[in-house]
């Protein structure tokens, strides 16, 4: 099992992640909540965005960031 990527590469992964998924939900979802107020909108949207990062993209990105070591063989990360 190949040690866990540098606290800096999980920061840009878990950046990305969050990016995406951001910028797809506003483009879904914003001309809907756009007549919310703002507190209501960012509810809306981080009770999306948190659960989508925290239990799908990240774990995908370190799987793919894992195989992508593992091919490596270099020991890079």
């Amino acid at each position: 099992m190949p040690a866990a990527p540098s606290v800096h590469r999980r920061a840009l992964l878990t950046w990305f992640a969050v990016y995406a998924m951001l910028m797809l939900v506003q483009a879904l979802l914003g001309p809907v909540i756009s007549p919310l107020p703002m507190a209501l909108r960012t509810l809306v949207v981080t009770a999306i965005v948190v659960p989508a990062v925290v239990y799908l993209l990240v774990p995908g990105l370190l799987r793919v960031n894992a195989r992508l070591h593992r091919r490596d063989g270099k020991g890079r990360r």
